[in-house]
This record gives C-alpha cells, sequence and structure tokens, in this order.
C-alpha cells in the first residue's frame, strides 16, 4: 500500500532525525576526543550550526514561498550530506581542523533552515486543520523517540567504531531521506516573476503580522529567551560532561538522550494537558516547570551530578515540548494561509536566532567561569519565559483560540 504524502513525510523526517541524534554526539565527541576543544571552541562550532536563523531565516520564508518545495527539501538533505561527509574524509587525509567543523556546521545550519521552514510549510497542506495539533504532537514524539535512542546508539557506535566513523550514519540518513522526499508532490505557490512583490516588502509582511500579534508576538519572545539559554546548553553540554564530570562517550551518549526522554513525555501528555487545562493556561505552568528543570541540570557532584543531569534534562525537555508544539500549532491555524511561510521564517529568524548568540557567550563565558556555574547563570534567565507569558494577554486566557485572530489584508501584489 503506498504511503500518503504526510507519512512520506513523516518517514523521511525521522530517518534524518535519528541520524541527526547519532551525529549530534559523534560531532561534538570529534571536536573534543580529536581535535581537543576548548569551551570556546565549542562555542563556536555550535554558533555556527545556528547562525543561518539570523542570516536567512526572513528571506527563507519568500524563498520557499517562491520555489518547489520538494526541490528546496531535497536539495537541503543532500547539501548536508555533503557537508558531514567531508569530516571523515578530512580526518581520514590528516587534514581536519576545528575550522573545517565550524565551516561544517555553517553549512549544515543554512539548509536546515531552508529544509525546516519548507517543511512546516507543507505539513498544512497534507493534514486538515482539526488533525494538526495530533500530527505536531506525532512529530514532536518522533522527535522524541530519535532523540531518545539516537545519542545512546551514538555513544556505543563511538565507543566500538570512533567518533568520526559515526557521522557516517548522519550522512545515510540524509541520503535516504532524499530519497524518500523525491517522491512527494511539486508545490509552486507564487505567480509568475513579472507580478512578484519585492522579497523586502514579503518581509516587511510577515515580520508586521507576527511582532504585532497579541498571541503569535508573546510566544515568539518566549521562544527567544527560552533558545538563547538552549544554545548555551548545546555547546556546554558535551564539554560539561567530558571535562568536567569526566564521563565516557557510553555516558554521554545516556545522558544526552535524556532530552529524548523529556521530548517524549512532552509529546504524550501535550494534546491531553492543553485539552483540559487550555492551551494559554497550559503555557505558563509549562514555561514555570522549565525554570526549575534548567536549574537543575549543573547541581551536585559525582554520580549525584549525572543524577541531576538526567531529571533536570527530562524536565526541561517536557517543558518545551509542551511550549513548541502548543504555540507551533496556534500559529499554523492563525496565521493566513498566504503569510505561513513568512510567519515561520520570522519566528525562527528572532526565536532560533537567539541560539547561536547564546552558545557563543556560553562558551566564551565557561572559560574562566567553569561550565557548571556558566549553565546555573543561564538557567537562572530562563526566569524570563514565565514572565513574558504574564505580560502579555496569555495570562487572561484559557485557549490561546479565545482571543479574535487580528485580520490582516493581503498584499495587493501577492498571491
Amino acid at each position: 500500500m503506498e504511503l500518503t504524502p504526510f507519512w512520506r513525510l513523516w518517514t523521511a523526517g525521522a530517518t534524518s532525525q535519528l541520524g541527526s541524534a547519532v551525529g549530534a554526539v559523534a560531532l561534538p565527541l570529534t571536536a573534543l576526543t580529536v581535535l581537543h576543544a576548548s569551551a570556546l571552541d565549542m562555542g563556536l562550532i555550535t554558533a555556527a550550526t545556528y547562525l543561518a536563523y539570523l542570516l536567512i531565516s526572513l528571506p527563507a520564508g519568500v524563498i520557499v514561498q517562491r520555489l518547489p518545495l520538494r526541490g528546496i527539501q531535497v536539495g537541503a538533505d543532500l547539501v548536508r550530506a555533503l557537508a558531514v561527509a567531508s569530516i571523515p574524509l578530512a580526518w581520514w587525509a590528516g587534514m581536519l581542523t576545528i575550522t573545517q567543523m565550524i565551516v561544517v556546521a555553517l553549512v549544515t545550519g543554512f539548509a536546515t533552515v531552508l529544509f525546516d521552514v519548507g517543511n512546516q510549510t507543507f505539513l498544512p497542506e497534507i493534514v486538515p486543520a482539526d488533525q494538526l495539533q495530533s500530527r505536531n504532537s506525532l512529530t514532536s514524539g518522533t522527535h522524541a523517540a530519535t532523540q531518545l535512542g539516537g545519542p545512546s546508539l551514538g555513544g556505543v557506535a563511538v565507543q566500538l567504531l570512533g567518533a568520526v566513523p559515526t557521522l557516517l550514519v548522519d550522512v545515510v540518513s540524509y541520503l535516504f531521506s532524499a530519497a524518500v522526499l523525491r517522491t512527494l508532490p511539486e508545490r509552486r505557490t507564487e505567480p509568475p516573476a513579472e507580478r512578484r512583490p519585492p522579497m523586502r516588502d514579503l518581509i516587511r509582511e510577515g515580520w508586521h503580522y507576527v511582532v504585532r500579534h497579541p498571541i503569535v508576538g508573546p510566544c515568539m519572545w518566549d521562544a527567544t529567551a527560552t533558545n538563547f539559554v538552549t544554545g548555551a546548553m548545546l555547546a556546554l553540554f558535551p564539554y560539561y560532561l567530558v571535562r568536567e564530570l569526566h564521563a565516557s562517550p557510553g555516558l554521554v551518549g545516556l545522558l544526552l538522550a535524556t532530552d529524548g526522554l523529556g521530548t517524549l513525555a512532552g509529546a504524550l501528555v501535550t494534546t491531553r494537558i492543553t485539552r483540559r487545562f487550555g492551551t494559554a493556561r497550559s503555557l505558563i505552568v509549562a514555561a514555570v516547570v522549565g525554570v526549575a528543570g534548567a536549574m537543575i541540570i549543573p547541581l551536585g557532584t559525582g554520580n549525584g551530578a549525572f543524577l541531576a543531569f538526567a531529571a533536570g534534562n527530562v524536565i526541561f525537555a517536557v517543558s518545551t515540548v509542551i511550549l513548541s508544539v502548543t504555540t507551533r500549532t496556534y500559529r499554523m491555524t492563525a496565521s493566513p494561509p498566504h503569510l505561513l511561510s513568512r510567519v515561520i521564517a520570522t519566528v525562527k529568524f528572532v526565536s532560533w536566532g537567539a541560539i547561536p548568540l547564546g552558545g557563543l557567550i556560553g562558551g566564551a563565558l565557561a572559560g574562566p567561569l567553569g561550565a557548571k556555574t556558566t549553565l546555573l547563570l543561564f538557567g537562572a534567565l530562563t526566569a524570563l519565559s514565565p514572565v513574558i507569558y504574564l505580560m502579555s494577554p496569555v495570562r487572561t486566557l484559557r485557549d490561546l483560540t479565545d482571543l479574535a485572530t487580528p485580520t490582516v489584508e493581503r498584499h495587493q501584489t501577492a498571491l
């Protein structure tokens, strides 16, 4: 029986996510154990991975609107496969450097931005509006499962094969994803070139919609505060575990996999929680819970530090998934269809653009202060998350949809 477009999209995404989860362990361990990277080096690699969200997220929304989605997604997978494959090739040739790893992170980041915006734009076209919450939860649950199994598998593979050869798993996953995505239908949503409005006008239209929206705007600023902290975590977790807690590669994989455990738990309970308590109220509670999780992560010493890391990581991940699934679903249903790709791109530009800043600052601070102290400082910053919601109209609502959605006139030259 032929798979529907959604299940083909899901199959491709699940495969590449599993490979990326393996690579998420192998890549930092390559930097730490093969190239003896410093905390600042780890911050630079993390910053490079997410810098594209600052540089091309806004035009990415217009690019996705103008070009065939299938071509963008397949091309992004192939670019990422080639970039990651260059690391083992350079290592076997004895030429691998931190600079190359930063460049690879930058290239894969650019491809990922286009891929993600295309993916989220495509989903509402193949899924009915009343199923978006469940499909988004399934997508988050799948991501959770890959984050749970991938790092564990990656840690074992690194111990058996070495950090660099393990990266080939990520390469194969991108190639498989590209092959599956080629079976999706082409979709063009943009008029002929002579009727296209200037890109800056389209970008401005999406930007104004987001920042002026009483719900989408605060949700974006909350995600920005959370992602700034997440950026430091992404940069410092492997460094903290290897250099300060002296964990083995296998244990590093298991501890990083606790993020997947929390993500899976969050995906399973999000719909149940939001239906019972309301989407708006659930956002505020989840934001408060996230603060507790972030503060627990760097506590303790010895085996207690490993337990604190695992527990805090699970709690923080549960909180993040509830926030992400709820706001993403609202954004997809509340945004006018002709603006959706640009709304997604605007949110990614601002919120995901905070990740490289967090990674760079976290890496710079961890040198003089140590990773544990730096993680505590960033954990305290998560208190901004519930404050943002409490200062917005969200605090007065049970459900986000209780507030009337602003009407927006479509750009006169757009579709």
